[in-house]
C-alpha cells in the first residue's frame, strides 16, 4: 500500500471546528449567550446617576423659605445651613454650588459664574445672621436634604438606601408643612410649592436600591419542617 500524502492526511484528520456527533441522528444545540441586559445593578446604576444630576444641577423640586430667603433644591437648602453654622470650609460649600450655578447663568445669560460672587448669587453673604426658626420649623426637609445631598454623591460609587430616606423626607416636610404649616406671609412666590420633577427623584431614588434575591435566599437560615414523633398509647397509659 501505498503511503498517504499530506492531503490524504488532512482529509483523515477531523476537523476541531466541526460539530461532534454524540450518536446517530443527533444534533448539537448551540447555547447562545445572554448578554448583559437590564439588570437590577445596571438599573440602580443608572438611576443613582440621574439622581445626582437632578442634585448637582439644581433643577427645582420644591420652594421653600429658608435663610438665604427661599431654596429649590435640597443643595441650597443644605448650603444655606452649611454657611449660616460654618462646618465645611466656604470653598466645599462653593464646590457643592457651583455646578448648578454654572447651568443657571449658561440658560439666561450664557456666561459663566464668577467664584468669588457664588455666595451673592444664592444670597448667602447674611445666612449667618438670619433667623434659625426658619429651618426649625421644617426639620424634615432639612434632614432630608442633608440625606439626598450626601446619597447623590455616595451613590456614584455605591447605591444604596441614603437617597430614598432623604427624598421621603422631603415629601414628608412639604406635605406636612403644606397641610399643618402656618404660612408666615401672604407672598405666593414665598408660600411653599412642590414641583412635578420631584417625582423624578422620587422614581431614581427607588431605582437606586438593589436587592438580591439569590443573596437573601442563601443568608436565610433552613427552617426544619418536620413534625415530632407522636407518643405511643402505651406511653400514655403510664
Amino acid at each position: 500500500m501505498a503511503p498517504q500524502t499530506r492531503r490524504e492526511k488532512a482529509a483523515a484528520k477531523p476537523s476541531s471546528s466541526a460539530p461532534t456527533l454524540a450518536g446517530p441522528g443527533a444534533v448539537e444545540v448551540q447555547r447562545r449567550r445572554v448578554g448583559g441586559g437590564w439588570t437590577s445593578r445596571r438599573i440602580s446604576i443608572y438611576a443613582s446617576r440621574v439622581f445626582f444630576l437632578l442634585i448637582m444641577l439644581q433643577i427645582p423640586l420644591f420652594r421653600v423659605p429658608c435663610r438665604a430667603g427661599t431654596c429649590t433644591t435640597p443643595i441650597q437648602v443644605t448650603s444655606s445651613q452649611l454657611v449660616s453654622n460654618e462646618i465645611f470650609p466656604p470653598a466645599v460649600v462653593k464646590a457643592m454650588l457651583y455646578p448648578g450655578a454654572i447651568v443657571s447663568s449658561l440658560t439666561k445669560s450664557k456666561t459663566f459664574p464668577s467664584w468669588s460672587d457664588l455666595f451673592d448669587m444664592y444670597n448667602l453673604t447674611e445666612a449667618k445672621n438670619a433667623s434659625a426658626v426658619v429651618d426649625l420649623q421644617r426639620l424634615e426637609i432639612l434632614a432630608g436634604s442633608y440625606f439626598c445631598v450626601a446619597g447623590a454623591l455616595i451613590g456614584i460609587i455605591n447605591p444604596g438606601r441614603m437617597t430614598l430616606f432623604g427624598t421621603l423626607l422631603v415629601i414628608w416636610g412639604l406635605v406636612k408643612d403644606a397641610l399643618f404649616g402656618k404660612p408666615v406671609n401672604s407672598d405666593p412666590t414665598q408660600s411653599t410649592y412642590v414641583y412635578p420633577t420631584i417625582l423624578i427623584a422620587l422614581i431614581c431614588a427607588f431605582m437606586s436600591i438593589t436587592y438580591n434575591v439569590k443573596k437573601t435566599a442563601r443568608s436565610s437560615p433552613p427552617v426544619s419542617i418536620a413534625k415530632p414523633l407522636k407518643s405511643s398509647a402505651k406511653s400514655k397509659l403510664k
